[in-house]
């Protein structure tokens, strides 16, 4: 999710498609681009077991952007409203959470059985495959590529992919080789790993491993405080 709290920040996708103010997007955004002069403006990241109850859809993958105001309706509106008004960052953060915090409690948690096929990609780092976790859960094949689709909005080995292309981004912003970070992230070798990581963001490892975000979160989606996860 990203807030604008100036009057600068504008959103282009892939389609073309143009936004301002709050916007959500999916998993993995490709082609998404954020511009603008003086950028004043709010990020959170979750995790997407907790964005299906918050946003009360899964979002589709592959650049894929909705306006806050179409998930939330009025209280989109309220909520931009005190958080400009807002004196303080931490001011803002209070108004975040309380927002999030209604929302997660008004929405419909994912399924027991997707929450923890998702805490299980998330502990093996994405190297898992998903006919043993369906048997874990006591689930078909199909029944929780169907189910896990349609409330995380990817398909779980492409979730799984994810997962592992990210703990391997944070492995080289922390300094690791290539070479290194490919041996013990699950990838065939560095070529692998060097495909996923074009495929997710359209630049090289090298370029991944100077992103200053990297640096401060130990992964790209975190479960906001006081929001309880399920």
């Amino acid at each position: 999710m990203a807030v604008d709290l100036g009057d600068g920040l504008i959103v282009d996708n892939v389609h073309g498609r143009r936004q301002r103010d709050g916007v959500v997007f999916g998993l993995a955004p490709g082609g998404v681009h954020v511009r603008g002069r003086n950028i004043d403006c709010l990020q959170i990241r979750l995790s997407p077991v907790i964005a299906h109850a918050v946003l009360g859809a899964a979002l589709e993958p592959g650049g894929e952007m909705i306006a806050l105001d179409a998930l939330w309706g009025r209280d989109a509106a309220r909520t931009h409203e005190r958080l400009r008004a807002a004196a303080s960052w931490e001011e803002r953060f209070t108004v975040a959470e309380a927002a999030l915090a209604r929302a997660h409690a008004a929405g419909r948690a994912v399924d027991p059985e997707v929450a923890y096929a998702w805490r299980k990609m998330e502990t093996s780092r994405g190297r898992i495959r998903v006919e043993p976790l369906a048997a874990e859960v006591g689930w078909s094949r199909k029944r929780l590529w169907a189910r896990f689709r349609s409330q995380i909005g990817l398909t779980p080995k492409r979730a799984a992919q994810l997962v592992r292309f990210d703990h391997a981004a944070h492995r080289l912003a922390a300094g690791h080789s290539a070479g290194s970070v490919a041996a013990e992230s699950g990838y065939a070798d560095q070529s692998h790993l060097h495909r996923d990581v074009m495929a997710f963001t359209g630049v090289t490892p090298a370029a991944v491993s100077t992103a200053p975000w990297l640096a401060v979160d130990d992964v790209a989606w975190t479960a906001p405080k006081r929001v309880p996860r399920p």
